[in-house]
């Protein structure tokens, strides 16, 4: 394609995108200023909805990123379609760095080892604290990491949006070297910063129970969510141009095959944390499942098994299913929630041995959720649906415009 006919085509956003984000603002302030009346009145209640709000919009962020640099390193026209989609959500990073710093003030809330070791009334929880406090965990070096977490996280996305843009201008560039070679370590530096990442702030809930495949649970549930919110994005654009030329059945159903792969990751990293603690049989090592198992929460993970396995995997096993956008997209939507269900019943059992949803387990995620839509629509609006001068967006654009 030359590059006077690039230079013709409209490759940006529809105008629906800005009314989006205005709305997502809107709901964003409106349920931020109900989140901090709450965290006034509530904030035990408040802090622990943030942890849950907080971990389900970052995997998005990062699952985003994760599967850009895999599209740089595999090509296909299913991952240019979404690539600016993703970028976008990518590019929310320092938002949610931002974001980050209630969590800090709410320490001593939320994790018991940053509590005074005299306020424990257990002697060997704090014999025990006072070893695991002083080899790695304290406040000090939480900070830390988690400055060195955001970095990194920052540094990607920086980097993979710079070549990015470069490519929205003549002439053509050919920047397949240089993605490639920053994805290849991206994607080993996201796989340990996560995993982490998702240690400190979420298992260290619980310092007294560990599982060395933790991390791996959460990188694959930040891609499988990152990878749904993507499609219901596309469907919702597939209404307007560009995306309704540019996305193909072909695309969507490379999009679906995704999606099954990754609930059957997640599934079996599920079932693989399960099966190794029940073959041990250590007290110090179930624990995490019989606090998960009684109570009602017995309920969520069974509801778990069945719509956030079972039941997709039986629909996405459908070749019709997996090409129509949207009902791919209805599913994707119900994964999201199951995503968020399943980081309840992940963080919740902490605190509560009986099954209950607070204000905050909803408010607090809905506040977060729309400021961080609202950010995304913003970068989504910044840029072109597809960066025309890229060698290999031939395989998108021409089929189209012919």
């Amino acid at each position: 394609m030359t590059a006077a006919r690039l230079d013709n085509l409209d490759l940006m956003a529809p105008p629906i995108v800005k009314t989006i984000q205005r709305r997502s603002l809107i709901v964003g302030v409106i349920f931020a200023v109900l989140s901090a009346i709450g965290a006034l009145l509530r904030p035990e209640e408040f802090f622990r909805g943030y942890l849950i709000g907080y971990m389900a919009w970052l995997g998005v962020t990062l699952g985003s990123m994760a599967i850009l640099m895999l599209r740089h390193l595999t090509k296909g026209g299913w991952g240019m379609v979404i690539r600016r989609i993703l970028g976008a959500a990518m590019r929310t990073v320092p938002l949610m760095a931002l974001l980050f710093l209630p969590i800090l003030f709410g320490l001593p809330k939320l994790y018991i080892w940053a509590r005074p070791l005299n306020s424990i009334a257990d002697p060997h929880v704090q014999e025990h604290l006072r070893e695991l406090t002083r080899n790695y965990l304290s406040i000090h070096g939480f900070v830390i990491r988690a400055v060195f977490y955001f970095l990194i996280w920052g540094t990607l996305a920086f980097f993979l949006t710079k070549w990015s843009a470069e490519q929205d201008r003549p002439t053509v560039r050919d920047n397949t070297r240089r993605f490639k070679a920053v994805s290849a370590a991206g994607l080993i530096l996201y796989a340990f910063t996560i995993s982490f990442a998702a240690i400190d702030w979420v298992m260290s809930l619980d310092p007294s129970w560990i599982s060395t495949i933790y991390g791996l649970l959460f990188l694959i549930g930040q891609v499988l969510s990152a990878l749904c919110f993507a499609v219901v994005v596309e469907r919702i654009l597939f209404d307007y141009k560009p995306m309704s030329q540019l996305l193909k059945p072909d695309y969507v159903h490379d999009h679906g095959k995704l999606m099954l792969a990754f609930v059957m990751v997640w599934a079996y990293f599920e079932f693989s944390q399960w099966l190794i603690i029940w073959a041990g049989n250590l007290p110090e090592e179930i624990t995490w499942y019989v606090r998960r198992l009684t109570g009602g929460w017995g309920s969520i993970g069974l509801t778990l098994a069945m719509f956030h396995f079972a039941v997709p995997f039986v629909l996405l096993l459908s070749r019709p299913f997996k090409r129509d956008v949207r009902r791919l997209a209805l599913l994707a939507t119900w994964l999201i929630v199951m995503r968020y269900l399943d980081l309840i019943w992940i963080i919740e059992p902490n605190f509560s041995k009986t099954f209950h949803l607070t204000w905050a387990d909803v408010i607090v995620p809905l506040a977060i959720g729309g400021l961080w839509l609202a950010y995304f629509f913003r970068n989504l609006s910044a840029m072109p649906l597809v960066p025309a001068y890229d060698v290999s967006a031939s395989e998108v654009l021409e089929p189209a415009h012919e």
